[in-house]
């Protein structure tokens, strides 16, 4: 039986996708397989949730884009975290971490 893959919480996709592009510029798909591998395949990036995504992350300069060509050498969009997403992954983490030691506290609590 495979294992059941993780539903990503509002807003969590943004922080997966910044914390991708700190390991340099990729393009779409690099960011999808980066996640999934990452994971260990828990996380699954549908194209239409990734490039949306995407597009309105470029659009509040949290990453920019260019074109280039891609190790199969054919044309592909490149992202890279700008300066301005560096700021954003690191109020996002800082958010997430808040969330998960709020969620495990609750957890740990004993039921009556």
């Amino acid at each position: 039986m495979a294992p059941a893959r993780a539903d990503l919480l509002k807003g969590t996709l943004d922080l997966l996708i910044l914390k991708a592009l700190t390991l340099g510029p990729q393009h779409g798909y690099g960011v999808a397989r980066w996640l999934e591998d990452s994971s260990r395949d828990l996380l699954k990036i549908e194209e239409g949730s990734l490039y949306p995504a995407l597009y309105r992350m470029e659009s509040k300069g949290w990453i920019r884009s260019e074109w280039g060509m891609s190790e199969t050498n054919r044309k592909a969009k490149y992202y890279r975290i700008t300066t301005r997403g560096v700021a954003q992954l690191e109020a996002q983490t800082s958010g997430w971490e808040r969330l998960v030691e709020a969620v495990t506290l609750v957890l740990q609590v004993p039921a009556s």
